[in-house]
């Protein structure tokens, strides 16, 4: 396995990147910043819990490419202060400039994340992989010191398709020079991520941090991301 692998593909969000640990801290300063508790929201938690809802909903639409960026990101926050009877348009405009700034700054990573990219990194090219919103991941992979780990950093919007589509994976086999088969997918979402990769031939590492299991399929399962060191 080890021998036939020069190339790992990372995805970023909820794999390397504890996603709703960094969302967590950036809706409790919000929370205070706007002064939602005087406005009716009982906290910051609930505000989190209703915003999830309807942002899965609407990413969802996103990566149909049924919205635009820019609806996605201005229309989640407007949805979740309806749900609490706000009515204000520019309040969650507002709110939405203030999570896409505070959430990137919010640097959680995974266990082991950092020890992993460094065991990795003297055997292999890696590589990201990501849906996420270009200038967001920047500044994830800036502020959290793991952006000199990898050599191409491959964005939906600038492949213009995501995943799974093979579209992006076709684009970054050309942006690093990889081909699939010396080439290994990582990642924390079975059908985005997994089956993407599978359906182009590479191997994967399915990241169940959760340990949800009940998974066919994969060519590896893991729960920590300690594991990929007897992988590779």
């Amino acid at each position: 396995m080890k021998n036939t692998i020069n190339h790992i593909f990372f995805d970023l969000d909820r794999t390397l990147w504890d996603f709703e640990k960094s969302a967590e801290q950036a809706f409790e300063e919000i929370f205070i910043t706007h002064a939602l508790s005087e406005k009716g929201i009982p906290s910051a938690k609930q505000f989190h819990n209703a915003y999830s809802i309807h942002n899965n909903k609407l990413w969802d639409q996103y990566r149909k490419g049924e919205i635009t960026k820019e609806i996605l990101r201005g229309l989640r926050f407007k949805l979740t202060l309806k749900d609490f009877g706000i009515e204000n348009a520019k309040l969650g405009e507002e709110i939405g400039t203030d999570y896409v700034r505070l959430s990137p700054l919010k640097v959680n990573l995974f266990p082991n994340a950092m020890e992993v990219l460094e065991y990795l990194s003297g055997n292999y090219k890696m590589h990201i992989i990501t849906n996420g919103f270009a200038e967001v991941q920047a500044i994830k992979l800036r502020e959290s010191g793991m952006i000199r780990y990898f050599d191409e950093v491959i964005t939906s919007e600038e492949a213009g398709v995501k995943k799974p589509h093979p579209g992006i994976f076709e684009f970054a086999f050309k942006q690093s020079g990889a081909v699939a088969e010396n080439s290994i997918m990582i990642g924390d979402d079975y059908e985005v991520d997994i089956i993407g990769a599978r359906d182009m031939g590479m191997k994967q590492i399915f990241v169940d941090h959760k340990d949800n299991g009940n998974v066919n399929g994969c060519t590896f399962r893991i729960t920590n991301l300690k594991e990929i060191m007897n992988i590779l």
